[in-house]
């Protein structure tokens, strides 16, 4: 856009350039932390430098987001015998299952300055929580002096609990949340020169 000469227009003009300089710095920031890019912080010799509490801070939205929510349903078979009568009951289960990196078990970061080097220790993902959320029992034969009792229903949550947890890990659910953590992280802090080690333990 041309202006004419004026000495008086440059003071009028800078205000609304400030301000849109100042706008469009917050705009960048705040797009950075919807898309939960890398803060970077400048030294004074204008060398790019990470700061630990910055990749403590991504490593935990990571965590968050990489955490998954699998919906299951199966078939649980329970048969129990007292004294040659024998119970039995077919239940079809509900549940979820959650994985993802549990932060509570440690993490630890390092960082060669000099090297630009990140090294990011995590636990590594496992199945964090299975939740039943519904049990119905379509067959259910009862013994002669071995009727069912609340202990049998608690043995068939527990059950329930253990075939989801395989199905689970049939389903690979934690290496998925794993291998989701380490692309994220790669991307997020492989930038101006940075080299990420993550490992797993």
């Amino acid at each position: 856009m041309r202006t004419e000469p004026r000495n008086a227009q440059p003071r009028r003009l800078w205000p609304w350039a400030l301000g849109l300089a100042l706008a469009g710095i917050l705009l960048s920031l705040a797009i950075w932390l919807v898309i939960g890019r890398l803060h970077l912080l400048q030294s004074g010799a204008g060398q790019v430098r990470v700061t630990q509490s910055v990749v403590v801070q991504q490593v935990e939205k990571v965590a968050k987001l990489v955490s998954s929510e699998t919906t299951l349903r199966d078939v649980v078979v329970y048969e129990n015998t007292w004294y040659g009568s024998t119970k039995k009951a077919l239940v079809v289960v509900t549940g979820r299952i959650l994985a993802g990196i549990n932060l509570d078990k440690g993490s630890e970061v390092r960082i060669d300055d000099q090297a630009k080097h990140i090294t990011i220790s995590l636990p590594r993902a496992e199945v964090i929580a299975i939740e039943i959320t519904n049990l119905e029992t379509y067959d259910e034969q009862r013994g002669i002096w071995n009727p069912f009792s609340p202990s049998d229903h608690d043995a068939i949550y527990k059950l329930a609990r253990q075939k989801f947890a395989e199905t689970g890990n049939e389903l690979k659910i934690s290496d998925t949340a794993q291998e989701s953590a380490s692309e994220l992280l790669q991307g997020m802090f492989s930038t101006d020169g940075y080299s990420v080690e993550i490992n797993y333990r």
